[in-house]
């Protein structure tokens, strides 16, 4: 597996995976109106990563690189659990110039214990359109004790 930047070439597959990741892990919420192009909105002005191996696409994670604001990290539901989003995380956690930040829906376990195991921490909640959410930091300490600086 390797991680490498977005290209046009991966839109329609991950229009596709982040529709069905979405539809996976994201079952309080109603789908009904999610749709493909969903993705386009979600990234424009992003950086972007993808997870590939042997030329599948795996999974992708977007961030606002001036913010350090990892704001998408999505996983084809069939290779959840065998390292790809760990792999995502890091490579974004390296790139962040000072403390890193997400917003992780509370109804998503899941993905806050995911964070929590990396090292991000709780340091607030608040509401959004799709329910309840934890603001997470990643200290830059943290990204420099990973990297053995």
């Amino acid at each position: 597996m390797h991680i490498r930047p977005f290209t046009e070439a991966d839109r329609p597959f991950l229009r596709t995976l982040f529709l069905a990741s979405r539809k996976a892990n994201w079952t309080w919420l109603d789908a009904d109106s999610w749709q493909l192009e969903d993705f386009d909105r979600v990234v424009l002005g992003e950086q972007v990563l993808v997870a590939e191996d042997d030329g599948h696409r795996l999974g992708f994670a977007a961030w606002l690189e001036n913010d350090n604001f990892l704001h998408s990290l999505f996983i084809d539901p069939q290779y959840q659990g065998r390292g790809v989003g760990s792999a995502l995380l890091q490579a974004i956690q390296t790139r962040f110039t000072a403390t890193g930040a997400l917003k992780c829906l509370q109804a998503n376990k899941a993905a806050q214990q995911f964070y929590l195991q990396h090292g991000w921490e709780i340091v607030s909640a608040g509401e959004s359109e799709h329910g309840s959410y934890l603001l997470m930091h990643y200290p830059k300490a943290a990204t420099l004790r990973y990297m053995g600086q």
